[in-house]
C-alpha cells in the first residue's frame, strides 16, 4: 500500500483524529499504515475505509449535506475501490436492477441518468472492458407505443456506450421466454404470467412484465449465490432528499450498503422505501389533501396580498409515518388530526400573488400522485440500526437473491394495487427474518418536470381538462380487500396451510364489508370538504376574487375542483363501482377463485422455474 493510494484515507484522519468516538479506528488505521508498503490489502483495511465513510455519514447529515463533505465521502468509496482487484478475486455481489416501463422513456432516461451517475460517483465493482462489469440493467418494456419502444431501446444502446451493461427484455423477448413453456405449464401459470395474445402484449400490468421478467432472472441468476436482483420503477432516482437538499443529493452509495446486508446476514428479500412523492394512488390521499389546501387557503386569505412571502418560515412536517394516507390507521399509524402547512418552494423576493399562483400550479399534479404539503423527506440513520423486519414489499425499490424467484408477484392477471403489500405479508408469514426493510430508499419523482404530468399511468384517462381516475380508484379498493384479507388469512396459516373454501369466502367477505364501511365514512367527509373549499375559493370578500392578476391560479384551483368533484364527490363513477353489488360480487368471486388456487399456483411455478433455469 502506499501513500498515493490511501491518501482519502490519511486526510479523513487527518481532519477528524481530536475525534474520541472515532480513537480507536483511528488507532487501527496508524497500526496498518505502518506495515511494510508492499503488503497485500485486506478485508482489515477495506473494513477501516466502510467505518470511515459510515461516520463521515452522520457528519454529513449534521452538516446538513454539504457538498465537500459529500465529495470526500465520494473519495473514500473511489479511493476503497482501488484496494479491490477487478477481476473474479473480487467476490462482492453483483447486480441486475431490473426495470419495468410502459410509454415512459423519459422517466427511464432519467432513471438511468441517476444509475449512471451513481456508477460514476462511488465505481462500485471497477470498470472493466469500459463497463461497470458488477451491474447489468434489464429493461422490461411494457409499452404500447411502438415508437416509445424504439425509443427505450435507443435509450439503452446510449447508456450502454456509456458503460452501463443493458438488456432489454422487450415484447419479442418475452414471448420467446414463454414459447418456453409447454401449453400444461402456460395453462397452470396463467394467474402469474396472463394470457395475453402476442398480438396485443402490451400494457399487461407491472405485476405480469415482472413475473415474466423472473423467468429470465431465473437463467440468467442460475446457481450463482453471488448475484442480487434489485426491482425497481422508472420514475425513481439513486438520490435521497433531505429537508436541507430536497432536490436531491447522491448521499449513498446503494451498492456497497447492499453487498454488506446480503454478506453479513442470511437476508433473502430487502425492501427499501422511496422517499420525496408519496407511494400511493391519490384514491387514498384526497381527504388529507383538501383538509391542507382548505388550510392554506384559510391563512392566505388573512394576509396581504402584497406582502412579502410568509410561507418560507413554517417547519415542514416529517411524513415517515404514512401521514399523506387518509386511512393510515389501517397500517398501524396514528393519523394526524391537523392540517399540513404548506411550505413554498419559490426563490428570491415575492409576494403572496406569486406564491398563490406557483401553488396553484402544482394543484392538478395531484392526480398524477404528487402531494404537495406531504412528501416525505430523508432521515439518516446508521445502516445497521436500520435493518429490521418487514412486512411489505415497496415494488419500486425490493433487492433479492435468486432462490427468491420463486416469491412471484401473486394475482397479478387481477391487476389490483398494492400487489407489493400482499407479497410482503405473505413473505413475512414465510420468511421472518430472511425478509427485511432497511433505510435504502429512494428519490421518487412522480411527474416530469418539463410538463408536470407522468407520461403514462394504468387507470387514469385524461383530456384537456377532465382527469378521470375511476379505474385506478377501483383497483385500489379492491387491492386493499385483497390486501386486508391476505393479511387475515396468513394469521390462519395461509398459503401455506390449506384452508377450506367457506373460511376464505367468510373472511373475504368481512373484509370487503368493513372496507367498504371505511371507504363510504372517508366519502362523505371528502364531499363536505370539497364544500368548504367550493365556498372559500368562492367567496368574494377574499382578495383572489378582486385580483385581476389571480385569474390564473382561479382557473387552475377551479380546474381541481372539477376533476376532484367529478372523480371524489356525490357522482363519483370511482365510488358508484365500489358501491355496486353486482361489481362488488364480480369482483369477490375472481378475488376468491385467486385466493384459492395460490398453494397450486406457487407449486407449478416452482416447478417450472426448476426445470427452466438450465434450459438454453
Amino acid at each position: 500500500m502506499t501513500a498515493r493510494r490511501s491518501e482519502a484515507l490519511t486526510e479523513f484522519f487527518n481532519e477528524y483524529e481530536d475525534r474520541r468516538d472515532i480513537h480507536p479506528l483511528t488507532e487501527h488505521w496508524r497500526h496498518i499504515e505502518a506495515e511494510p508498503t508492499n503488503r497485500k490489502p485486506d478485508k482489515p483495511l477495506l473494513e477501516i475505509y466502510h467505518q470511515a465513510a459510515s461516520f463521515l455519514e452522520d457528519e454529513i447529515q449534521r452538516a446538513g449535506y454539504r457538498d465537500d463533505l459529500l465529495e470526500r465521502h465520494r473519495q473514500l468509496f473511489i479511493e476503497m475501490e482501488s484496494h479491490i482487484p477487478c477481476d473474479e478475486r473480487d467476490s462482492r455481489f453483483k447486480f441486475i436492477i431490473v426495470i419495468p416501463v410502459a410509454d415512459r422513456p423519459q422517466h427511464l432516461e432519467n432513471c438511468l441518468s441517476s444509475l449512471l451517475e451513481l456508477c460514476r460517483r462511488f465505481g462500485y465493482g471497477g470498470i472493466s472492458k469500459q463497463k461497470y462489469h458488477k451491474i447489468t440493467v434489464l429493461v422490461a418494456d411494457d409499452s404500447k407505443d411502438s415508437a416509445n419502444r424504439a425509443r427505450n431501446r435507443e435509450i439503452l444502446r446510449r447508456f450502454e456506450q456509456q458503460g452501463v451493461r443493458t438488456d432489454y427484455f422487450g415484447q419479442p423477448e418475452q414471448i420467446r421466454q414463454l414459447e418456453r413453456l409447454n401449453q400444461a405449464e402456460r395453462s397452470a401459470l396463467k394467474p402469474v404470467i396472463g394470457d395475453n395474445s402476442p398480438n396485443a402484449f402490451h400494457h399487461k400490468g407491472a405485476s405480469i412484465t415482472r413475473n415474466i421478467s423472473y423467468l429470465r432472472l431465473n437463467r440468467l441468476a442460475g446457481d450463482d449465490d453471488r448475484t442480487l436482483i434489485w426491482f425497481m420503477d422508472s420514475d425513481q432516482a439513486f438520490q435521497v432528499n433531505p429537508e436541507s437538499r430536497p432536490e436531491g443529493v447522491y448521499a449513498i452509495n446503494y451498492f456497497h450498503r447492499l453487498n454488506r446486508l446480503f454478506s453479513t446476514t442470511d437476508t433473502l428479500v430487502m425492501t427499501g422505501k422511496v422517499v420525496g412523492d408519496p407511494p400511493v394512488s391519490p384514491a387514498v390521499m384526497a381527504g388529507n389533501f383538501l383538509e391542507d389546501l382548505i388550510g392554506f387557503l384559510t391563512d392566505l386569505a388573512k394576509l396581504d396580498r402584497r406582502q412579502g412571502c410568509l410561507f418560507h418560515s413554517r417547519e415542514t412536517a416529517q411524513t415517515d409515518d404514512a401521514s399523506y394516507h387518509d386511512m393510515a390507521d389501517l397500517f398501524g399509524f396514528r393519523p394526524k388530526a391537523e392540517a399540513f402547512h404548506y411550505h413554498c418552494t419559490l426563490q428570491g423576493d415575492h409576494d403572496h400573488v406569486r406564491c398563490f399562483t406557483d401553488f396553484s400550479a402544482k394543484l392538478n399534479r395531484f392526480f398524477d400522485g404528487e402531494h404537495p404539503t406531504r412528501q416525505t423527506y430523508y432521515t439518516h440513520q446508521a445502516f445497521a440500526s436500520s435493518i429490521k423486519p418487514a412486512r411489505t414489499v415497496y415494488t419500486g425499490n425490493y433487492v433479492l437473491r435468486g432462490e427468491a424467484l420463486e416469491y412471484f408477484i401473486p394475482f397479478a392477471t387481477l391487476k389490483l394495487r398494492m400487489a407489493g403489500p400482499v407479497l410482503g405479508r405473505i413473505l413475512k408469514s414465510e420468511l421472518g427474518h430472511r425478509f427485511v426493510s432497511a433505510n435504502l430508499p429512494m428519490l421518487h419523482r412522480r411527474t416530469l418536470a418539463e410538463t408536470g404530468q407522468s407520461e403514462f399511468r394504468p387507470g387514469i384517462d385524461r383530456d384537456s381538462e377532465r382527469i378521470d381516475m375511476s379505474g385506478e380508484f377501483e383497483r385500489q379498493f379492491f387491492g386493499d380487500v385483497m390486501l386486508f384479507t391476505v393479511e387475515a388469512l396468513t394469521g390462519l396459516g395461509y398459503p401455506q396451510q390449506p384452508l377450506s373454501e367457506k373460511r376464505v369466502r367468510q373472511t373475504l367477505r368481512r373484509v370487503e364489508s368493513s372496507m367498504l364501511q371505511k371507504y363510504d365514512d372517508k366519502h362523505l367527509q371528502i364531499v363536505a370538504k370539497l364544500v368548504r373549499l367550493k365556498r372559500l375559493i368562492d367567496d368574494q370578500r377574499n382578495w383572489w376574487r378582486q385580483s385581476p392578476d389571480c385569474q390564473h391560479a382561479l382557473s387552475n384551483v377551479q380546474r381541481f375542483i372539477r376533476n376532484m368533484d367529478y372523480n371524489f364527490g356525490e357522482a363519483s363513477p370511482g365510488y358508484r363501482m365500489i358501491d355496486s353489488a353486482q361489481h362488488r360480487e364480480k369482483r369477490r368471486r375472481e378475488i376468491l377463485e385467486a385466493l384459492l388456487a395460490l398453494s397450486q399456483t406457487r407449486t407449478d411455478w416452482v416447478e417450472t422455474l426448476t426445470k427452466m433455469k438450465h434450459i438454453k
